[in-house]
């Protein structure tokens, strides 16, 4: 076998792959000399697992690994992806391509340069915002692939629409989605600022940050490494990493029982006050909802745009005035549990994470409200409502229908059966069903008849 410079170069990537799983397997830094690390990715290629044939199938019940490398240019604002996702077909069924999710084609005018599947180049295409991955043959259930996605993009200067997802401003640079994902196609385009997203957890991120000049970074991973100007982070159990990125972050920090919260901002008046509005909005949290299994909740000063929810991080948006601290810090952290921790298609059932979040977030500030608009149902997508009404029906009444059930159940028993929820479901991806099913199921009341479609419920 005569491989190509494209195919050598991936071989190697994927074999970075492997030491770095061994690294966090034993502990200790293992580093192959060059001729066995060519020997070894030989051997990769050598035992590829997709068979010939087709079965115009995909699923979103895959587990990834990713490796990636990102090249930030600071001043250009233009970015480099090279992406490894190692994939294992955990769906119970072949499938003959992946989905990948990345705002990169929608926002940052991307070029998709490369894609190779186990180190051969494939002919991928860009749906709206989903990189679609043909696997050249299928992928028997239990079987394992290797995916290589490379591509350039420039992030925006201004921050309408969606685009301070992924842009340039305020002296800071924010990168949601930019990590092509396992997905499955889902449409940008909304009526409101619902999250057009659903993604499964990976076991593994390892990222490695190339900036043109001295950066700080915010991530949902932890920093592992560092090699002049380059940063390398790790993350377990998360399903996205996100990056925030300015040459003049201050960090202020704290602890709550086990773990670290941190302030992180342009200014030590901000970051103090990120650092303390966390801290707060996490304690009493965590005591309503049970463990938080990441060391450290970064409450990160974003470019601007809207706050945000990330795993092990949060945004709030620069400018942001200071009477609305308070309750979008807490909202946000709230989503460390319901998105982060137990997932959901965020896109087709808002209600599983917003209401969630909204409803514990106005509970520990003592916030609840009723809804400015008419009572409606509250099983659509986020491309069903719209703007005017959105916030109103998923997150005020879909928050007041949670609060009624509370009230019907007794707090003791509603908050043990959340808890039990969110142990029971921990790095899943569930749908407002499992929520109101595990409810029900805490009560020796009936509540069907509060989630039916006769009342302001969701069924």
């Amino acid at each position: 076998m005569n491989p190509d410079r494209a195919t050598l170069d991936a071989m190697h990537r994927r074999l970075a792959i492997l030491a770095s799983t061994l690294v966090l397997a034993v502990g200790a830094v293992v580093v192959p000399s060059p001729a066995t690390a060519s020997a070894n990715a030989m051997s990769v290629v050598g035992q590829r697992q997709v068979v010939p044939g087709s079965v115009n199938r995909t699923s979103i019940n895959l587990e990834a690994t990713y490796d990636a490398r990102i090249r930030i240019g600071w001043d250009s604002q233009n970015i480099k992806v090279e992406s490894i996702a190692t994939i294992r077909n955990t769906s119970g069924g072949s499938i003959d391509r992946v989905e990948l999710n990345t705002v990169a084609p929608r926002l940052g005018a991307m070029t998709l340069t490369d894609a190779l599947v186990d180190g051969q180049s494939v002919d991928a295409s860009v749906s709206d915002q989903t990189i679609i991955v043909p696997l050249g043959g299928i992928l028997l259930d239990g079987a394992t692939v290797v995916v290589e996605v490379r591509y350039a993009a420039r992030l925006k200067t201004s921050l309408g629409g969606s685009n301070w997802m992924f842009a340039k401003a305020n002296g800071i640079a924010n990168l949601y989605r930019w990590l092509p994902w396992v997905s499955r196609k889902t449409p940008f385009d909304r009526p409101n600022f619902g999250d057009p997203f659903v993604t499964p957890t990976s076991p593994l991120v390892r990222v490695r940050i190339v900036p043109d000049r001295t950066m700080r970074f915010a991530t949902s991973g932890e920093k592992v490494a560092t090699e002049g100007l380059t940063q390398t982070f790790e993350a377990r159990n998360v399903r996205d990493f996100t990056i925030t990125a300015s040459p003049s972050f201050v960090t202020r920090s704290t602890t709550v029982g086990s773990t670290k919260i941190v302030g992180i901002a342009r200014s030590t008046t901000v970051a103090n006050r990120l650092r303390d509005e966390g801290a707060r909005a996490f304690g009493k949290l965590k005591a309503l909802l049970g463990s938080y299994p990441y060391p450290t909740l970064r409450v990160v000063q974003s470019a601007g745009g809207y706050a945000m929810e990330s795993p092990t991080l949060v945004w709030l948006p620069y400018g942001l005035e200071t009477s609305r601290y308070r309750y979008l810090v807490t909202h946000e952290v709230a989503h460390q549990w319901f998105y982060g921790l137990v997932g959901s298609d965020q896109a087709r059932e808002p209600f599983t994470d917003e209401a969630a979040a909204d409803f514990v977030t106005r509970y520990v500030l003592s916030q609840r409200r009723g809804s400015s608009c008419a009572t409606r149902e509250l099983d659509h997508t986020i491309y069903y409502y719209p703007s005017s009404c959105y916030f109103e029906i998923i997150y005020i009444q879909g928050g007041n229908l949670l609060n009624t059930a509370r009230t019907r159940m007794g707090s003791s028993a509603f908050w043990a059966a959340l808890r039990g929820y969110l142990a029971d479901n921990r790095y899943k991806l569930v749908g407002s069903e499992t929520l109101l099913d595990a409810l029900d199921d805490g009560t020796s009341l009936n509540l069907s008849s509060l989630f039916s479609p006769r009342l302001p419920g969701i069924y």
